[in-house]
């Protein structure tokens, strides 16, 4: 956790404002990987204080993907309730996310940077029709896309955290 992250831990709690980008093309979704964690997580990170969730979606994609795309909408409000696992074991822990389509370049070409605070990270294209086979979070998309229109709001109980 960063010092300017909108987030607090402390006392065995643990919340977070998150913001993801939900990146398609060709029928995949993009999601994170690293090798600490034994599961797929939506790109996407800590909203900083003073910067709007859109603008955090924006900089999180282009951190974790080293191409700045651009947003399309809101898609999806999800608060997330959970117990702590790994450096959150023994917590209880929420989050909000505001999950931004971002649109499409028509190629699954990406620059990513390669780690995510100290930790190396990967960037994998996940098949839609396939997602349920994956260990992927928010374990919703598998279950809400392609994005409806409008804005959906989700709320998930001990569901992983978007990482």
């Amino acid at each position: 956790m960063k010092e300017n992250d909108c987030a607090i831990r402390g006392d065995g709690l643990w919340f977070r404002y998150r913001a993801g980008g939900l990146i398609i093309e060709d029928g995949c979704v993009l999601f994170a990987g690293n090798n600490t964690e034994d599961y797929y997580y939506s790109v996407g990170g800590a909203v900083h204080v003073g910067e709007t969730a859109e603008e955090a979606a924006a900089r999180e994609v282009f951190e974790e993907t080293g191409v700045r795309y651009e947003v399309d909408r809101l898609a999806f409000i999800h608060e997330n309730f959970f117990p702590g696992e790994g450096s959150l074991a023994g917590r209880i822990c929420h989050e909000v996310a505001l999950y931004f389509l971002m649109k499409p370049r028509g190629t699954q070409a990406l620059h990513p940077h390669g780690t995510s605070n100290g930790v190396a990270e990967t960037m994998h294209w996940l098949p839609i029709e396939h997602l349920r086979e994956y260990r992927a979070f928010p374990a919703f998309l598998a279950d809400c896309l392609p994005v409806p229109p409008g804005i959906t709001h989700i709320v998930s109980r001990n569901e992983k955290t978007g990482s």
